[in-house]
């Protein structure tokens, strides 16, 4: 993997922990989803439309699939994640959801893409499950039922993680599509399904917006650019490399859960997460 790839890789897993941290944070709900994925649409259209006047655009069927695909699979993403954390630790379930995905993707990248895995990545692979493990809290996993219940719905939100990677990566490779307006039709979509929540609590809407601005404008701003940055990256590396190694978010991730949530601060998480990081330089590196 070139230094460029690991670079652009590495500042989207920075905005991607620290717009995970902000939703964290704000504890809000499907109208707080909503609102973010609002202002995406606000600063992404302007990027998009130059975007399409000067490269041009046609929206062939191949492309319409994914679209719609991605935009069922990331309404579904943004709702669990955001119920997510409020069951959970950030330093718990970001791990483990963002661990879960790659690890599928790595696998099933080679049914549908042809990709292939070498020794070294197939050993990262392994290091990345042995620190979801960790970061599950080991063997507590079994006795613990708050623990549990937070683990296996980290796992289901990275059962989601995975398909909408895969099929965002046929978007930009098998039907060629500028990571940019790929994603912007995506937003679209996302916020016309979204529309029903924002009607239906339109009443919350004005004290929403008064308790979360900041945190809505912050995950509006760094949630789609950080994903954007990722699909760049997926039109020249493969998705199987690219998945997990984004993943460098997920130390940065349990440091905010643990340093700034004041979230559990045992050896336990932190050294899961090293090993998680050691999986990814070994997949990179391969």
């Amino acid at each position: 993997m070139s230094f460029l790839a690991l670079a652009i890789l590495f500042i989207s897993a920075c905005m991607h922990a620290t717009w995970n941290y902000l939703a964290k944070q704000s504890q809000g709900g499907n109208l707080f989803v909503a609102f973010y994925m609002f202002i995406s649409f606000l600063w992404v259209t302007p990027v998009a439309l130059w975007n399409i006047s000067t490269e041009g655009f046609t929206l062939t069927w191949p492309a319409g699939a994914f679209i719609v695909g991605s935009i069922l699979l990331h309404v579904v993403y943004s709702l669990s994640l955001q119920y997510g954390y409020k069951i959970g630790d950030l330093s718990l379930l970001y791990p483990v959801a963002r661990g879960t995905g790659p690890f599928m993707v790595a696998f099933l990248a080679m049914f549908f893409y042809g990709e292939r895995l070498t020794w070294l990545s197939g050993t990262g692979i392994l290091l990345i499950i042995v620190s979801i493990f960790i970061l599950s809290g080991g063997l507590r996993v079994f006795y613990q039922k708050g623990i549990k219940v937070t683990v296996l719905y980290g796992m289901y939100v990275g059962i989601i993680i995975a398909g909408y990677t895969l099929v965002d990566k046929g978007a930009v490779t098998v039907a060629a599509m500028s990571p940019v307006v790929f994603y912007y039709f995506v937003l679209i979509g996302q916020f016309f399904v979204l529309m029903p929540y924002v009607w239906r609590w339109r009443k919350e809407t004005k004290t929403e917006w008064r308790k979360n601005k900041y945190y809505i404008v912050g995950v509006g701003v760094l949630n789609p650019l950080a994903y954007m940055l990722v699909l760049l990256v997926m039109t020249f590396i493969p998705v199987s490399h690219v998945a997990p190694v984004r993943e460098m978010s997920i130390l940065i991730g349990t440091l905010m859960g643990t340093k700034l949530l004041s979230e559990s601060t045992s050896l336990v998480r932190p050294i899961g997460a090293g090993l998680m990081l050691l999986g990814v330089a070994l997949v990179a590196i391969s």
